[in-house]
Order: structure tokens, then C-alpha cells, then sequence
């Protein structure tokens, strides 16, 4: 998702008249190991995201991966596996002085399909019921532009997530 990621950070950050700073970058990566074992499973995973991306820019691959691969609808987890799931995720950065900080962020059901609908509900209630129109006009807010502390103070409360300096 860093193709998509990485534009609404930068954008927050303008919108934020750079409370981030001028200097501010952002880039996302996987972890895949040490060694041979991390750079193999790292070339794994960029071939095989490439080739998803091709297969699904023409009709009969695409047609090959929706009959053959794709889950239909309904052969997603079964509730019991969806109210079991969780997260857990770290985000590291490094400050303009060098100090590097740590972020982890856990939630308390599956990502796809609980947590994700408790966050898109906190956040029409956040729309809703914490922000008059008034106070944020028309345009092209990003979530961190909008919500500010107000959206994870809710999630904390609401939707079963952590987020944690460590």
C-alpha cells in the first residue's frame, strides 16, 4: 500500500502546515529476515506481487485468478474466526536528530473484515458527532488532517484499539 500510503501521509503533513517538518519523509517496507533467507523471501514476495498486478491487467488472467485462486463471496473466515482474530503492528521512524521512535498499534479483531468495520463506524460517528461543519469546510482532508487525536481516542474507546510509544 505504500504507493497509496505514502501520498496521504505527505499530504497530512502539508495540511498540518508540516507539523511534521520540511524534512519529513516516508517510506514503508516489509520485514522478510536476515541473510540469504530474508532476501529470498523478500524477492518471493516482490515477484509474486508483480505478477498479481500483470495477471489481473488482462481479461484471461484475471478471469483464471477470479475461478481459481480469488475466494468467492461467503469463503471469507466464518464469524468465530473473525471475533478470534487480532493484530499487531510496529511502525518505526527516526527523528531529524536521529533519535529513533517505536509505535505499536494492536487491534482485537480480525483486520479484514471486524476491525475494519469498527473503524470506518467510529469514524462517520467522529464526522457525525465531534466536528460541526463549520469547523473543517469543504476540500480533501486525509484521516490524520481531519481527526487529529479525536478519531484514536476514539478507537482506543470503542473499537478494541491500542496504539502505544514504546
Amino acid at each position: 500500500m505504500a504507493a497509496v500510503n505514502t501520498r496521504i501521509v505527505l499530504r497530512s503533513n502539508a495540511l498540518l502546515d508540516y507539523a511534521y517538518g520540511n524534512q519529513f519523509q516516508y517510506d514503508e517496507a516489509v520485514l522478510t529476515g536476515p541473510n540469504a533467507t530474508g532476501w529470498l523471501a523478500a524477492q518471493g514476495l516482490g515477484i509474486s506481487l508483480i505478477s498479481v498486478a500483470v495477471a489481473i491487467a488482462f481479461s484471461p488472467t484475471r478471469w483464471l485468478l477470479e475461478n481459481t485462486i480469488i475466494p468467492k463471496p461467503g469463503e471469507g473466515p466464518n464469524q468465530a474466526s473473525q471475533e478470534q482474530g487480532f493484530y499487531d503492528l510496529r511502525f518505526w521512524g527516526t527523528t531529524a536528530e536521529g533519535q529513533t521512535i517505536q509505535v505499536k498499534v494492536t487491534g482485537d479483531r480480525d483486520p479484514g473484515y471486524g476491525s475494519t468495520a469498527k473503524i470506518l463506524g467510529q469514524a462517520g460517528l467522529c464526522l457525525a458527532e465531534d466536528f460541526p461543519p463549520s469547523v473543517k469546510a469543504g476540500g480533501f482532508w486525509t484521516p490524520a488532517s481531519m481527526f487529529g487525536n479525536v478519531l484514536i481516542d476514539r478507537l482506543e474507546k470503542a473499537a478494541g484499539l491500542t496504539f502505544e510509544v514504546c
